[in-house]
């Protein structure tokens, strides 16, 4: 159970961190101010290093389905740890999302419409539902093949430094996939804030695109251990 709770801490804290900072600075993916994009690219990175070497050797520090799927399918966990870890994970992700809206909603409407609908993902403009599709499954393959090489028992070359790796990473997949989705890659980041941001008066998509956020990150851990066990020691 310990190792349970771990995942649910973690990832509501990934949630009220990397969503928090993406309504604080006001994130516009499209917007002119790009500094707001590079703040919460940096907090959710950031929130994946801290919560890595707090709970790392508690549970491994998956705070993530999309992850858990991909370790599942590598044959480095159980069925059932798999299940329970996704599901105190969506758990850990609506307390991330409730603790926002609370403080959104204290602030005013208006702060919680300006503040990028609490941090939901959604097609930005000009993206299609494919295109956003895409976006999801590449971003999410290429972060879940990372965790699964730097976690890897036999790589020597990251060892204690797998959680910086894994944290950086997911600053780089912001940075790019931010302009498409908001960048999920992560179904449990997606679900609390997209519920949360209905309640807050947020973007009505949040909801009815939320498909593409719980589709295209598990798509991507599918592929993602598909290459790894091709170029892999799966170990």
């Amino acid at each position: 159970m310990k190792k349970y709770l771990a995942e649910m801490i973690g990832t509501m804290v990934l949630v009220l961190m990397g969503c928090g900072t993406a309504v604080s600075l006001g994130c516009n993916p499209v917007g002119a101010d790009l500094s707001t994009v590079v703040g919460t690219a940096m907090a959710f990175g950031l929130s994946v290093i801290a919560m890595a070497y707090t709970i790392g050797g508690i549970s491994g520090c998956h705070i993530n389905p999309a992850i858990t799927l991909g370790v599942f399918l590598s044959k480095r966990m159980s069925a059932k740890d798999a299940l329970m870890y996704i599901i105190f994970q969506v758990i850990g992700g609506l307390l991330g999302a409730a603790i926002l809206y609370a403080l959104v909603t204290s602030a005013g409407t208006d702060f919680a419409l300006a503040g990028a609908g609490l941090g939901s993902n959604d097609l930005q403009s000009g993206v299609s539902v494919a295109g956003g599709l895409i976006a999801e499954i590449v971003f999410t393959c290429v972060f879940v093949l990372v965790v699964l090489g730097a976690t890897a028992s036999d790589n020597e070359s990251t060892g204690k430094f797998a959680g910086l790796a894994i944290g950086l990473s997911l600053i780089l997949v912001h940075l790019v996939c931010i302009r498409y989705t908001g960048t999920s890659v992560n179904p449990a980041r997606s679900f609390g804030p997209a519920l949360f941001a209905q309640l807050a008066g947020g973007p009505a998509t949040a909801l009815s695109n939320l498909w593409i956020f719980i589709v295209g990150p598990f798509a991507g851990a599918v592929l993602a251990s598909c290459i790894w066990k091709v170029i892999g020691n799966n170990k």
